[in-house]
């Protein structure tokens, strides 16, 4: 990545900072944001939120990334799509697969699949991410809204970044939850201890999750979970720190565990309003067979 200067010019005066460098960078507002959620844009030296409003003479450093040179070969993989039309595409992504390519996956992912699907895609996301509004972790499943049109994505992604549209998730979780609802308010950042990992940080980002309990075991509980806020492994880590952690999970979890194929997590509700209809839509996927089958053993 390569550092960048500007200087807000009189006329952004009192403009949303997000607003405002997408029309002096001449890029997309979700482009902005995006920027700013991976810190790669300081205010006279600091961070702030998209929210800041614009100072004439405000020195605005921003992180420009280099080409990608990744070449992403479309790949004959079946997708399990509910949703289909011109502008955009519902996926439901089964548990091990990768969203988009990176460096240690550069096949095999959601993206190498949807190029073989549909050729057209929304570039706002750059040249390995084509498509994507949002992603899941490779071990959780579930919903997921894909744009064709650079149009169709900036209305997905806003409503993502207004909390406009709706994202439900189930989750299996170690130990027996008292409370029938609860939220869990607490701010997320890179962890201080380990780089690879995201925890609770006084300086973190501001996260919300709510959560529901919809049956009880011996030693687990099932719950629903609503983000209100869209962070980095934000329910694996909420989750880990009111002392529930993700049954199967791998980075956050407890190794004595019961058997799957990583995280009892399933995006299972997505609803959002049709970027171009207006029309609100709401879809649910289905639990997937392993998520099943290990609720089957902890009924007996």
């Amino acid at each position: 990545m390569t550092q960048n200067t500007v200087i807000i010019p009189e006329k952004l005066n009192g403009t949303r900072l997000d607003k405002g460098l997408a029309e002096l960078l001449e890029i997309t507002r979700s482009a902005v944001q995006t920027l700013l959620k991976d810190d790669a844009i300081l205010v006279n030296g600091e961070q702030t939120k998209p929210n800041y409003k614009c100072k004439t003479g405000d020195e605005i450093t921003y992180m420009e990334r280099e080409p990608e040179e990744l070449d992403i070969i479309a790949e004959d993989i079946p997708l399990d799509i509910y949703y289909e039309d011109a502008d955009m595409l519902v996926v439901n992504k089964p548990q091990g697969m990768v969203v988009h390519p990176s460096a240690g996956h550069t096949s095999g992912t959601l993206v190498n699949a949807l190029l073989f699907h549909c050729q057209d895609l929304s570039g706002i996301n750059g040249k390995i991410r084509p498509g994507i509004v949002h992603r899941i972790d490779k071990d959780t499943s579930g919903l997921l809204m894909v744009a064709k049109n650079d149009k169709a994505h900036e209305s997905l992604a806003e409503q993502l970044y207004d909390k406009t549209s709706d994202r439900e998730y189930i989750a299996l979780v170690h130990g027996v939850i008292k409370h029938q609802k609860g939220t869990i308010d607490a701010p997320i950042g890179r962890s201080k201890e380990d780089r690879q990992k995201m925890g609770i940080v006084n300086d973190g980002k501001e996260s919300r999750t709510h959560f529901e309990v919809l049956e009880r075991f011996t030693g687990y509980t099932l719950i629903k979970c609503r983000l209100e806020t869209g962070r980095t492994h934000q329910i694996r880590v909420h989750l880990k720190y009111i002392g529930h952690p993700l049954a199967g999970d791998p980075k956050y979890g407890l190794k004595n565990t019961i058997k799957g194929e990583g995280q009892f997590l399933h995006a299972s509700e997505l609803g959002f309003t049709h970027p171009t209809t207006g029309e609100r839509m709401n879809f649910e996927a289905p639990l997937p067979a392993i998520f099943q089958e290990a609720l089957e053993i902890l009924r007996e």
